[in-house]
């Protein structure tokens, strides 16, 4: 896997960026990413509309939408129930964010043999810092190029993707480019590559601001890059600053690798609020798994264990507990989610989320007085061999007995 990296800002005005800026930032984005993945399995629904995150009739919002699905007014975040009323002959699909979490691990696995340096923002899409990478892939051009074909002809997944000099830009170019296309902004013409577009393309820009802006009489980006910046601070304050440097293809990112995470957590929503004891157990197992196989990709142990739990309505509990020592074996920090659950659940109101995290990370010895040598050497060579397992077939094939239900778990909700 790659070193995973973030965005620090950087101070100064737009006119300090270097003047030798190259086009080396790609935004990598997949196309239609729950439809795609499910369509692999599904051929036959190709060209049709298709919506993903449960059945018409349910509630809850929709997770992807197919092209076709989209030119009916369906997007993501829709109420299920509207997406419905909208095209009532599309195919709706439930999630299966399991499958989609392994598809997302080979298209990183991918993404990290074209540059050290892979951010991702979201389970489908990523920035990556091309620069210094020519010897191996050529110019940063013909590397988007290279890499957007490997992705399609690996996992027969369509993706799209935008490289300019700036993070915006490229966000902005990659969302242009759709579907399965890329589009280049050569350094020094993101300005006007940005001016004839509607300001909401911009990213950031929702319906409130779109709304102050077209009482100013605003609806292009090259609009905004007419107005002063004083007078855009004076009416959106810190806001209008940022504005100003977005409308010319600004941003104040830069990259910087901070690999090791701060916490590490799994939550699923269930399709509908269930008090079952089995379905509820075998879900928190199947969770903490999630979790403890994500920090021993890291390195890392934990000593501060959450819980989480949402009752019907809304109502969030979370409970936490602090290990004497750090761990990173299922068997430990189950144990404790376990005892947790137990203690603090209340069984006489249904559940809509369950929730896990881990925190307290260090790279420091896990909890050697609480087990011999010999019990720990076996259970660090399972953990080890369920892993490598796993990496090869897929999290949800290798799966320990506490998460397994006769008809498996309930997976309608959203698990991320």
């Amino acid at each position: 896997m790659p070193d995973f990296a973030r965005f620090r800002a950087k101070h100064g005005p737009l006119e300090d960026q270097s003047a030798l800026a190259q086009s080396s930032i790609l935004h990598v984005d997949m196309d239609a990413f729950f439809v795609s993945v499910e369509l692999l399995e599904r051929p036959e629904l190709r060209g049709k509309p298709v919506v993903v995150g449960g059945r018409p009739d349910q509630r809850g919002v929709v997770s992807a939408a197919s092209y076709e699905a989209r030119k009916y007014g369906i997007h993501s975040a829709m109420p299920l129930r509207t997406a419905g009323r909208l095209c009532p002959h599309a195919v709706f699909l439930d999630g299966h964010h399991e499958k989609y979490g392994e598809w997302s691990d080979r298209v990183v696995t991918i993404l990290a043999k074209f540059s050290p340096i892979v951010e991702m923002v979201s389970i489908d899409e990523a920035y990556l810092d091309l620069s210094g990478t020519e010897r191996l892939h050529g110019p940063p051009l013909a590397a988007a190029d290279k890499l957007l074909r490997t992705i399609t002809q690996t996992t027969a997944l369509p993706c799209s993707a935008g490289l300019a000099t700036t993070r915006l830009v490229a966000k902005v170019a990659s969302d242009q480019a759709k579907p399965r296309g890329l589009v280049w902004v050569p350094a020094g013409s993101e300005q006007r590559f940005l001016a004839p577009l509607p300001v909401r393309k911009i990213p950031g820009i929702g319906e409130v601001t779109e709304r102050a802006l077209r009482a100013m009489g605003i609806e292009t980006v090259q609009q905004i890059a007419a107005v002063p910046q004083e007078k855009l601070e004076t009416i959106f304050g810190q806001w209008g600053t940022a504005l100003y440097r977005k409308a010319r293809g600004g941003d104040s990112y830069e990259f910087v690798i901070d690999a090791e995470p701060k916490s590490i957590s799994h939550n699923h929503t269930f399709g509908e609020d269930t008090e079952d004891s089995n379905a509820l157990g075998a879900m928190l197992s199947h969770l903490s798994q999630k979790a403890c196989k994500r920090l021993r990709e890291a390195g890392l142990a934990t000593r501060i264990l959450t819980l989480t739990i949402r009752y019907a309505g809304f109502e969030t509990h979370t409970r936490s507990k602090t290990l004497g020592e750090p761990t990173r074996l299922d068997t430990d920090i189950f144990a404790v989610f376990q005892e947790l659950f137990r203690v603090h659940r209340d069984p006489r109101r249904k559940i809509r989320l369950l929730g896990v995290s881990l925190s307290g990370l260090t790279h420091g010895n896990e909890q050697l007085d609480l087990l011999d040598a010999e019990r720990r050497a076996r259970l660090e060579k399972l953990t080890s061999a369920a892993d490598r397992l796993r990496d090869r077939f897929g999290f949800s094939k290798v799966q320990f007995g506490g998460s397994l239900l006769r008809d498996g778990p309930d997976h309608n909700g959203a698990d991320s």
